[in-house]
Protein backbone atom coordinates (compact mmCIF):
# COMPACT_ATOMS: atom_id res chain seq x y z
CA UNK A 1 0.00 0.00 0.00
CA UNK A 2 1.41 3.29 -0.92
CA UNK A 3 1.60 6.12 1.17
CA UNK A 4 2.71 8.67 -0.82
CA UNK A 5 2.96 12.71 -0.24
CA UNK A 6 0.25 14.91 0.14
CA UNK A 7 -0.04 17.08 -3.18
CA UNK A 8 1.12 20.27 -3.68
CA UNK A 9 -1.61 22.32 -5.07
CA UNK A 10 -1.05 23.33 -8.93
CA UNK A 11 1.26 19.82 -9.39
CA UNK A 12 0.55 16.68 -11.10
CA UNK A 13 1.21 13.94 -9.22
CA UNK A 14 5.03 12.29 -10.26
CA UNK A 15 4.82 9.14 -11.73
CA UNK A 16 7.16 7.35 -9.14
CA UNK A 17 8.01 4.66 -6.97
CA UNK A 18 5.04 5.55 -5.01
CA UNK A 19 2.77 4.55 -7.65
CA UNK A 20 2.42 1.29 -6.34
CA UNK A 21 -1.56 0.90 -8.67
CA UNK A 22 -2.22 1.74 -12.10
CA UNK A 23 -5.61 3.46 -11.68
CA UNK A 24 -6.77 3.41 -15.51
CA UNK A 25 -7.21 -0.30 -14.90
CA UNK A 26 -8.91 -0.62 -11.65
CA UNK A 27 -11.28 1.74 -13.87
CA UNK A 28 -11.17 -0.60 -16.36
CA UNK A 29 -12.19 -3.60 -14.26
CA UNK A 30 -14.87 -1.77 -12.26
CA UNK A 31 -16.87 -0.83 -15.55
CA UNK A 32 -16.01 -4.79 -16.62
CA UNK A 33 -17.63 -5.95 -13.06
CA UNK A 34 -20.55 -3.27 -13.02
CA UNK A 35 -22.56 -5.64 -14.97
CA UNK A 36 -22.03 -8.69 -13.16
CA UNK A 37 -21.56 -7.15 -9.14
CA UNK A 38 -24.52 -9.13 -8.47
CA UNK A 39 -23.00 -11.80 -8.49
CA UNK A 40 -20.63 -10.88 -4.84
CA UNK A 41 -23.02 -8.72 -3.41
CA UNK A 42 -23.97 -10.89 -0.78
CA UNK A 43 -19.94 -10.47 0.63
CA UNK A 44 -20.36 -6.89 -0.08
CA UNK A 45 -23.74 -6.12 2.04
CA UNK A 46 -21.96 -8.16 4.49
CA UNK A 47 -18.65 -6.47 4.78
CA UNK A 48 -20.93 -3.63 4.46
CA UNK A 49 -23.38 -4.19 7.35
CA UNK A 50 -20.24 -4.84 9.51
CA UNK A 51 -18.92 -1.41 8.99
CA UNK A 52 -22.18 0.04 8.99
CA UNK A 53 -22.37 -1.53 12.81
CA UNK A 54 -20.46 1.21 14.11
CA UNK A 55 -23.13 3.75 13.72
CA UNK A 56 -24.90 1.89 16.56
CA UNK A 57 -22.50 2.90 18.80
CA UNK A 58 -23.42 6.97 18.48
CA UNK A 59 -26.07 8.80 19.35
CA UNK A 60 -25.31 10.88 16.86
CA UNK A 61 -27.75 10.77 13.95
CA UNK A 62 -26.27 11.33 10.41
CA UNK A 63 -28.67 13.25 7.57
CA UNK A 64 -26.38 13.41 4.74
CA UNK A 65 -23.57 10.56 3.62
CA UNK A 66 -21.26 10.32 0.88
CA UNK A 67 -20.94 6.94 -0.36
CA UNK A 68 -17.40 5.81 -1.90
CA UNK A 69 -17.32 2.93 -4.41
CA UNK A 70 -19.95 1.45 -2.55
CA UNK A 71 -21.06 -0.76 -5.66
CA UNK A 72 -24.87 -0.78 -5.05
CA UNK A 73 -24.68 -2.28 -1.57
CA UNK A 74 -23.80 0.89 0.58
CA UNK A 75 -26.05 3.58 -0.72
CA UNK A 76 -29.48 1.69 0.01
CA UNK A 77 -28.34 0.30 3.35
CA UNK A 78 -27.80 4.38 4.63
CA UNK A 79 -30.94 5.31 3.03
CA UNK A 80 -32.51 2.71 5.24
CA UNK A 81 -31.43 4.58 8.00
CA UNK A 82 -32.99 7.60 6.76
CA UNK A 83 -30.10 9.68 4.65
CA UNK A 84 -29.36 11.68 2.22
CA UNK A 85 -27.26 9.99 0.03
CA UNK A 86 -24.67 10.76 -2.62
CA UNK A 87 -22.96 8.12 -3.72
CA UNK A 88 -18.91 8.38 -5.96
CA UNK A 89 -17.02 5.52 -7.90
CA UNK A 90 -14.20 6.02 -10.44
CA UNK A 91 -16.46 3.78 -12.79
CA UNK A 92 -19.18 5.41 -14.23
CA UNK A 93 -21.16 2.19 -14.77
CA UNK A 94 -20.43 1.21 -11.44
CA UNK A 95 -21.57 4.24 -9.95
CA UNK A 96 -24.58 4.63 -11.68
CA UNK A 97 -25.87 1.50 -9.46
CA UNK A 98 -26.34 3.12 -6.59
CA UNK A 99 -28.98 4.87 -7.70
CA UNK A 100 -29.82 8.34 -6.40
CA UNK A 101 -27.31 10.69 -6.75
CA UNK A 102 -24.10 9.71 -8.11
CA UNK A 103 -21.01 10.89 -9.89
CA UNK A 104 -18.35 9.46 -11.34
CA UNK A 105 -15.16 10.58 -9.73
CA UNK A 106 -11.24 9.56 -8.70
CA UNK A 107 -11.01 8.74 -5.44
CA UNK A 108 -8.12 10.62 -5.66
CA UNK A 109 -9.52 14.13 -7.00
CA UNK A 110 -12.83 14.03 -5.68
CA UNK A 111 -14.94 16.97 -6.43
CA UNK A 112 -17.06 17.63 -3.38
CA UNK A 113 -16.93 21.12 -1.54
CA UNK A 114 -15.64 21.55 1.97
CA UNK A 115 -17.73 20.83 4.94
CA UNK A 116 -20.66 18.81 2.60
CA UNK A 117 -21.50 15.83 4.65
CA UNK A 118 -21.77 14.42 8.37
CA UNK A 119 -21.29 10.88 7.10
CA UNK A 120 -18.34 9.38 4.34
CA UNK A 121 -18.73 5.87 4.18
CA UNK A 122 -15.85 4.01 1.95
CA UNK A 123 -16.64 -0.14 2.15
CA UNK A 124 -13.51 -1.78 0.89
CA UNK A 125 -12.98 0.57 -2.13
CA UNK A 126 -9.80 2.53 -0.90
CA UNK A 127 -6.77 -0.36 -1.44
CA UNK A 128 -6.24 0.81 -4.65
CA UNK A 129 -5.72 4.41 -4.12
CA UNK A 130 -1.84 5.37 -4.47
CA UNK A 131 -1.77 8.25 -2.63
CA UNK A 132 -4.00 7.18 0.64
CA UNK A 133 -3.08 9.48 3.14
CA UNK A 134 -4.30 12.53 0.55
CA UNK A 135 -7.49 10.55 -0.02
CA UNK A 136 -8.35 10.51 3.47
CA UNK A 137 -7.57 14.50 3.90
CA UNK A 138 -9.98 15.20 0.94
CA UNK A 139 -12.60 12.92 2.55
CA UNK A 140 -12.10 15.08 5.94
CA UNK A 141 -12.51 18.14 4.20
CA UNK A 142 -15.52 16.89 2.53
CA UNK A 143 -17.13 16.52 6.20
CA UNK A 144 -18.22 19.01 8.29
CA UNK A 145 -16.80 19.65 11.47
CA UNK A 146 -18.00 16.23 14.28
CA UNK A 147 -18.76 14.62 10.79
CA UNK A 148 -18.01 10.60 10.81
CA UNK A 149 -15.70 8.27 8.44
CA UNK A 150 -16.62 4.97 8.56
CA UNK A 151 -14.11 2.88 6.05
CA UNK A 152 -12.86 -0.39 5.75
CA UNK A 153 -10.20 -2.21 3.47
CA UNK A 154 -8.37 -5.55 3.19
CA UNK A 155 -5.33 -5.48 5.46
CA UNK A 156 -2.69 -7.66 5.53
CA UNK A 157 -3.71 -11.12 5.62
CA UNK A 158 -6.70 -11.27 2.96
CA UNK A 159 -6.30 -13.77 0.31
CA UNK A 160 -2.88 -15.04 1.79
CA UNK A 161 -4.01 -18.32 0.76
CA UNK A 162 -4.41 -17.68 -2.76
CA UNK A 163 -1.00 -15.34 -2.85
CA UNK A 164 0.79 -18.29 -0.96
CA UNK A 165 -0.47 -20.67 -3.84
CA UNK A 166 0.26 -18.96 -7.21
CA UNK A 167 3.94 -17.48 -5.80
CA UNK A 168 4.82 -21.02 -5.42
CA UNK A 169 3.10 -22.79 -8.15
CA UNK A 170 4.37 -19.95 -10.32
CA UNK A 171 7.52 -20.72 -8.94
CA UNK A 172 8.05 -24.27 -9.33
CA UNK A 173 6.76 -23.26 -13.07
CA UNK A 174 9.01 -20.25 -14.43
CA UNK A 175 11.63 -20.34 -11.94
CA UNK A 176 10.19 -16.81 -10.74
CA UNK A 177 6.73 -15.05 -9.73
CA UNK A 178 4.57 -12.27 -10.42
CA UNK A 179 2.76 -9.98 -7.95
CA UNK A 180 -0.87 -11.27 -8.83
CA UNK A 181 -2.31 -10.35 -5.56
CA UNK A 182 -2.66 -6.53 -4.35
CA UNK A 183 -0.53 -5.84 -1.34
CA UNK A 184 -3.00 -4.40 1.61
CA UNK A 185 -1.84 -2.38 4.50
CA UNK A 186 -0.79 -3.95 8.05
CA UNK A 187 -3.97 -3.09 10.46
CA UNK A 188 -1.70 -1.72 13.03
CA UNK A 189 -0.80 1.21 10.31
CA UNK A 190 -4.23 1.99 9.54
CA UNK A 191 -4.98 4.56 12.42
CA UNK A 192 -1.74 6.02 12.08
CA UNK A 193 -3.24 7.16 8.71
CA UNK A 194 -6.45 8.42 10.38
CA UNK A 195 -4.18 10.61 12.42
CA UNK A 196 -1.68 11.73 9.99
CA UNK A 197 -4.48 12.58 7.70
CA UNK A 198 -5.70 14.70 10.42
CA UNK A 199 -8.96 12.96 12.19
CA UNK A 200 -10.02 12.74 15.66
CA UNK A 201 -10.14 9.88 18.28
CA UNK A 202 -9.02 7.46 14.92
CA UNK A 203 -9.75 3.87 16.20
CA UNK A 204 -9.03 0.52 13.92
CA UNK A 205 -10.10 -2.89 14.51
CA UNK A 206 -10.02 -6.08 12.55
CA UNK A 207 -13.44 -8.10 11.02
CA UNK A 208 -12.52 -11.21 9.63
CA UNK A 209 -14.82 -13.28 6.90
CA UNK A 210 -13.84 -16.80 5.97
CA UNK A 211 -14.79 -17.29 2.10
CA UNK A 212 -15.76 -21.36 1.07
CA UNK A 213 -15.93 -22.59 -2.40
CA UNK A 214 -16.88 -26.23 -3.63
CA UNK A 215 -15.19 -24.76 -6.74
CA UNK A 216 -12.18 -22.81 -6.47
CA UNK A 217 -12.15 -21.13 -10.42
CA UNK A 218 -15.49 -19.74 -8.41
CA UNK A 219 -13.31 -17.07 -6.32
CA UNK A 220 -11.35 -16.18 -9.56
CA UNK A 221 -14.64 -15.43 -11.25
CA UNK A 222 -16.02 -13.28 -7.83
CA UNK A 223 -12.62 -11.49 -7.71
CA UNK A 224 -13.28 -10.61 -11.33
CA UNK A 225 -17.21 -10.00 -10.67
CA UNK A 226 -16.37 -7.52 -7.88
CA UNK A 227 -13.79 -5.34 -9.62
CA UNK A 228 -11.01 -7.14 -7.73
CA UNK A 229 -8.75 -7.96 -10.87
CA UNK A 230 -5.11 -7.63 -10.48
CA UNK A 231 -4.07 -3.26 -10.94
CA UNK A 232 -0.80 -3.84 -9.81
CA UNK A 233 1.52 -1.20 -11.53
CA UNK A 234 4.28 -3.55 -12.09
CA UNK A 235 1.99 -7.06 -12.50
CA UNK A 236 3.04 -9.46 -15.55
CA UNK A 237 1.10 -7.80 -18.89
CA UNK A 238 2.16 -11.52 -20.41
CA UNK A 239 -0.51 -14.19 -20.74
CA UNK A 240 0.72 -16.62 -17.65
CA UNK A 241 1.34 -19.86 -18.13
CA UNK A 242 -1.35 -22.52 -18.88
CA UNK A 243 -1.09 -24.71 -15.74
CA UNK A 244 -0.81 -21.52 -13.10
CA UNK A 245 -4.20 -21.15 -12.16
CA UNK A 246 -5.14 -24.92 -11.89
CA UNK A 247 -1.48 -26.13 -10.24
CA UNK A 248 -2.38 -22.90 -7.55
CA UNK A 249 -5.95 -23.51 -7.29
CA UNK A 250 -5.45 -27.50 -6.41
CA UNK A 251 -2.94 -26.23 -3.82
CA UNK A 252 -4.88 -24.13 -1.91
CA UNK A 253 -5.92 -25.43 1.95
CA UNK A 254 -9.43 -26.78 2.08
CA UNK A 255 -11.86 -27.48 4.79
CA UNK A 256 -14.33 -30.10 4.48
CA UNK A 257 -13.95 -30.32 1.26
CA UNK A 258 -14.02 -26.73 0.30
CA UNK A 259 -11.44 -24.19 -0.30
CA UNK A 260 -10.88 -21.41 2.16
CA UNK A 261 -10.06 -18.22 1.27
CA UNK A 262 -9.71 -15.03 4.31
CA UNK A 263 -10.86 -11.52 3.82
CA UNK A 264 -9.51 -10.07 7.35
CA UNK A 265 -10.84 -6.38 7.18
CA UNK A 266 -9.46 -3.37 8.52
CA UNK A 267 -12.72 -0.98 10.24
CA UNK A 268 -11.16 2.57 10.63
CA UNK A 269 -13.45 5.39 12.51
CA UNK A 270 -12.56 8.94 12.47
CA UNK A 271 -14.08 12.29 13.03
CA UNK A 272 -13.81 15.48 11.60
CA UNK A 273 -12.36 17.41 14.16
CA UNK A 274 -14.43 20.26 15.72
CA UNK A 275 -12.79 23.71 16.41
CA UNK A 276 -13.85 24.07 20.01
Amino acid sequence: MALGNARVRGHMPRMDAMQVFDRAAVRRHRDRAAPVVDRVADVLRDAAERLLDRLDDTTVRFKQALDVGGRGVVAPLLRERGMAVISSDLSPAMAARNGGLCVAADDEFLPFASASFDLVVASLSLHWVNDLPGALIQLRHGLRPGGLLLASMPALGTLDELRRALTEAEAVLTGGAAPRVSPFPDLRDCAGLLQRAGYALPVADVETIRLRYADPLVLLSDLRAAGESNAVLLRDRRVPPRDLFPAALAAMPEEGGRVCVTLRMAVMTGWAPVPS
